[in-house]
């Protein structure tokens, strides 16, 4: 018997179907109790039976949502993902989704519950962009749910997702470049600070470089590793963000001989510590040796700079931007200034960077000008 239908009480119905055996031979039956007429009940169980056959029907899991995402970080995603990227998926899924819907089992998961989760989000001041990221980890991972079978849809692909906001780019100005580089100067991490505008590297990779990876004789320094501070604790080096963020990058004269003293002032560091220098070879690296840490840079010395130069209260982050927005302003391509930031193409630096577009359009119209009509 493939299925079977059995009164329950008034106007309820259980609808019974058999989906094979276990590894005993014990027959499996899926439940599903229907409220409404025998007739409702039938047109579930005919429905079921085509799907059955069709080879479709898929036994809702009745595994709470919170255990089911917990087993897809696990098996999933952390095998798929670099370490950091693991933690914020982690982190979005349990902060937004498990105390709203995390009770609930996954099979009973609909798409109203999923848009009334993101609306309220919306509501209560959490940004476009938020919800849009966990979105995309939310639904990768009731994606996968489909691939098992646990699920004979992914309620997230039938929600609608709040616009995306465009803020505009913080970045400095060449003048207050110049004026933030000369109260710099006499910064114990001045050389950083250079480096991070001059060649747009993200903090992660220029706090993660190493003297073996600047070639003086060649100008050059090469992004190979990213330094990533751990949510319990310590710190790894990894691969860099994208493959294209493992790259190579002319220095400028000035920012080699900064370079040079910074490495003489640290070897004098080294030797008065002597055997209690931790050596991880980093170019930039504490009085012990070990890493820095990106906030403490920001807290104890970037932002006290800006504070005392009268600059805008932009993010240590900002810096890339700033070395971007600069090389686009004065007419560098677009393709070079992507390859020097590590981009995945070109066409994500000109939708990065979209605000520098007018002023280069511009300029491509003044030289056609003198092309033309000189």
């Amino acid at each position: 018997m493939a299925g079977q239908i059995i009164k329950r009480g008034d106007k309820t119905w259980l609808v019974r179907i058999f989906t094979g055996r276990d590894a005993k031979g014990k027959r499996r039956y899926f439940n599903k109790t229907i409220h409404g007429t025998k007739r409702d009940a039938q047109k579930y169980l005919t429905a079921a039976q085509r799907d059955k056959d069709l080879g479709v029907f898929v036994e809702p899991a009745m595994l709470p949502l919170t255990d089911y995402l917990n087993k897809w970080l696990e098996t999933v995603a952390r095998a798929r993902v670099r370490e950091r990227t693991f933690e914020g998926y982690e982190w979005l899924l349990r902060r937004y989704v498990v105390p709203k819907l995390g009770a609930r089992r996954l099979a009973d998961v609909q798409a109203l519950d999923v848009q009334t989760l993101y609306n309220d989000l919306l509501k209560n001041g959490i940004s476009a962009k938020t919800i849009r990221n966990l979105h995309q980890v939310f639904s990768s991972a009731l994606t996968q749910a489909v691939r098992w079978k646990m699920l004979a849809q992914n309620p997230c692909a039938l929600v609608e997702l709040p616009r995306r906001e465009r803020k505009e780019m913080r970045c400095l100005s060449g003048e207050e470049v110049s004026r933030f580089l000369q109260m710099a100067r006499e910064d114990k991490w001045f050389a950083a600070f250079l480096v991070a505008i001059e060649t747009g590297m993200r903090p992660e990779e220029y706090l993660g470089l190493q003297w073996k990876d600047v070639d003086f004789e060649r100008s050059v320094v090469t992004v190979r590793r990213a330094l990533v501070w751990r949510k319990g604790g310590g710190f790894i080096f990894t691969e860099p963000k994208t493959a294209r963020s493992r790259r190579s990058i002319p220095l400028s004269a000035p920012t080699l001989e900064t370079l040079r003293k910074h490495r003489s002032k640290q070897a004098e560091e080294r030797l008065k510590l002597g055997a209690d220098y931790v050596n991880h070879n980093l170019i930039f690296a504490t009085e012990l040796g070990t890493p820095l840490l990106w906030r403490n840079l920001t807290r104890r010395h970037f932002k006290p700079l800006l504070k005392k130069t009268g600059l805008p209260d932009v993010r240590l982050y900002d810096l890339r931007h700033t070395c971007a927005t600069l090389l686009l302003s004065a007419g560098e391509n677009p393709k070079v200034v992507s390859e020097r930031l590590g981009h995945a193409s070109v066409t994500l630096t000109l939708d990065t960077y979209s605000h520098v577009l007018p002023t280069m359009q511009q300029g491509a119209t003044e030289k056609l000008e003198r092309m033309l009509f000189a």
